[in-house]
């Protein structure tokens, strides 16, 4: 158990951060290291071949006779691109400059030197220079070279030249390790942050805490908390529905009967019993719809049994329940079905025809028209139900799926939750709904661009 409970342990995102950046860092700077070294080592080369060469004119220089006073040969040329260290030296005898090179000056760099042998920092000629001074006490005379500190910034300048591009280039290289790194190392975390946005409304269901980082293990379990009381909420907020409507139906029909009792009984007051028969049969399609929505609203996509389902069939069952209150008010009802069959849950589908139909009697004036069309468009099946009645602006089109919103000013009851039903099996379908002009651009159209399989 003890293997196990440690296989399962949260791993940690700051130490495979580090250790992969670690790792990256100290592998490019050996790399670069070496690079450095290898450069390095070539200047340094070139410096010493100039110092050899410098010291190869001085010993020649000095086997001259010093009592003929003059220039020392000059150094000539290191390569092609003049001497690194050019020295400048001094023979001094008694304070005074009998031989020198053609650069050095003409007085002694350093004066009154204590020491037999020893460097020192001089100025001359308006230049600083550096100055190795050696004495022989027994000839009495002293050699003084001289390098000018400029040239010796010169040397790093040069070496700063040749350095500069493949340190550039290691640093470069090293941001792109890290940014490849980093973005394999933070993998996860992108994705937990896709699965959490890809959640619906309607999804909320707990977020996987196997295999998460360490540092990212309390956010998700903080928001598997948020997740699964809200889901408790909403579970109690559809229970307390579907109980307080099922609850109310066994009421009303008894209510319903009463009334209906009571209007034989008093055929005088037939008027008011009728009005109160038409309030308990709209409570009761209220009472309908929201069990309707609480047994939808748990649901998800994936619970859905799909089979097929015949659309001309379903088509008239559907024009036969509603073809009697058409026919008393001389509206023409219309099919046209173009689709043999569709995939879908038979029942759902049936709800969507019935709530759209009902909707269409119930806004149009007498005289109207209503179509229920089934065509292929776009390689999916399309199913179209419209009229030429009153219909609805623009502006309410965009809220007709909300629940309890009704247009005002149109004088007809309703519970406003049709559309709403509607739109939640269409959700649950993967069904594109669509408001727009009815017949002859008049009305109220419904579009259900159902998906193509």
């Amino acid at each position: 158990m003890a293997s196990k409970t440690n296989k399962e342990a949260p791993w940690s995102l700051r130490r495979r951060l580090l250790a992969a950046i670690v790792a990256a860092s100290t592998v490019l700077w050996l790399a670069s290291l070496g690079i450095v070294t290898v450069i390095a080592w070539q200047e340094t080369n070139e410096v010493f071949d100039d110092a050899l060469e410098e010291s190869g004119y001085m010993i020649m220089a000095a086997t001259t006779d010093w009592n003929e006073r003059g220039l020392l040969p000059q150094a000539g040329a290191s390569g092609e691109h003049g001497r690194k260290v050019d020295m400048q030296y001094q023979i001094v005898v008694d304070g005074r400059v009998i031989q020198r090179t053609g650069d050095a000056p003409l007085r002694p760099y350093v004066s009154n030197f204590d020491d037999d042998h020893g460097f020192a920092e001089a100025l001359a000629n308006g230049e600083r220079w550096r100055v190795f001074v050696v004495r022989d006490e027994a000839r009495n005379f002293e050699v003084q070279v001289g390098q000018q500190v400029d040239k010796r910034y010169d040397i790093l300048e040069e070496l700063a030249d040749s350095l500069w591009l493949p340190v550039l280039g290691f640093l470069l290289l090293l941001a792109l390790v890290c940014w490849v790194l980093t973005g394999r190392v933070l993998k996860p975390l992108r994705q937990t942050a896709s699965s959490i946005a890809a959640k619906t409304p309607d999804d909320l269901a707990q977020v996987p805490t196997a295999g998460q980082a360490r540092e990212v293990l309390p956010i998700v379990q903080a928001l598997n908390g948020v997740l699964g009381r809200l889901d408790a909420a909403l579970q109690a907020e559809r229970r307390f529905t579907a109980d307080a409507a099922h609850e109310l139906r066994t009421p009303l029909a008894g209510l319903h009967m009463h009334v209906q009792l009571l209007q034989r009984q008093h055929p005088e007051l037939a008027a008011p019993f009728q009005k109160l028969r038409q309030d308990i049969a709209r409570l009761t399609a209220l009472v309908d719809s929201l069990l309707t929505l609480a047994r939808l609203d748990p649901l998800a996509r994936e619970q859905l049994v799909r089979q097929p389902v015949p659309l001309p069939p379903l088509f008239e069952r559907v024009a036969a329940m509603h073809a009697q209150e058409a026919a008393a008010r001389g509206i023409a009802l219309a099919l046209r079905c173009e689709v043999n069959e569709v995939q879908a849950d038979p029942q759902m589908l049936e709800i969507v025809l019935r709530n759209l139909v009902d909707n269409a009697l119930r806004y149009c004036p007498d005289g109207s028209r209503i179509e229920i069309a089934a065509v292929q468009h776009a390689g999916h099946a399309r199913i179209v139900v419209r009229d030429d009645g009153p219909g609805v602006d623009a502006q309410s089109r965009q809220r007709l799926t909300e629940r309890f919103f009704r247009v005002l000013g149109q004088g007809q009851q309703g519970s406003g939750l049709g559309l709403s039903i509607v739109k939640r099996i269409a959700d649950l379908h993967g069904i594109d709904l669509a408001f727009g002009p009815g017949i002859d651009g008049r009305g109220l159209g419904v579009t259900l661009d159902l998906p193509s399989l």
